[in-house]
Formats: structure tokens, C-alpha cells, sequence
């Protein structure tokens, strides 16, 4: 990866994923990084909702339909 340290672990970890799914490395990642992108803009709009709104009742009919608040925490999964 041009312009990108990483130890030899994490990038093996990354091919073996890219692999997987059928991706070269680039492709993979860049998959990646969007899909990131729209969990993080579904989570900002979820909560700009909740906020908007200020009924407890209709955010907790909101996270019942679309589930609550996730924790911004990444897991290695094939994308």
C-alpha cells in the first residue's frame, strides 16, 4: 500500500480479507472505508433524530425498528 505503514501482521490480515472477498486490496478497502462511511452517517442522523424529536416514545419506537445506538467499535469482518 503506496504512502501507507503497517505491520506485516495487519497486512496479511487485510489480503487474507481482500481474498476472500473475491477483491484486490485497493478495491477492498476502498469497499470498506464507504461502507464505514455510511454506518457513521446513519448513526450521526439516527442521533440527530433523537435529538430533533425529544419524545422517549417515538426514539424508542425508532430503535426498536432500526436498532438502537451502536458502539463505534470495528471487528476485522470480510466486507
Amino acid at each position: 500500500m503506496a504512502g501507507i505503514e503497517i505491520d506485516d501482521t495487519t497486512a496479511d490480515a487485510l489480503r487474507a480479507l481482500a481474498d476472500a472477498a473475491g477483491l484486490p486490496l485497493d478495491a477492498y478497502l476502498a469497499q470498506v472505508a464507504e461502507e464505514k462511511r455510511r454506518e457513521r452517517a446513519l448513526a450521526e442522523g439516527a442521533e440527530i433524530f433523537r435529538q430533533v424529536t425529544g419524545d422517549p416514545e417515538t426514539a424508542a419506537a425508532f430503535d426498536a425498528e432500526y436498532g438502537g445506538s451502536a458502539p463505534a467499535r470495528t471487528a476485522p469482518r470480510a466486507a
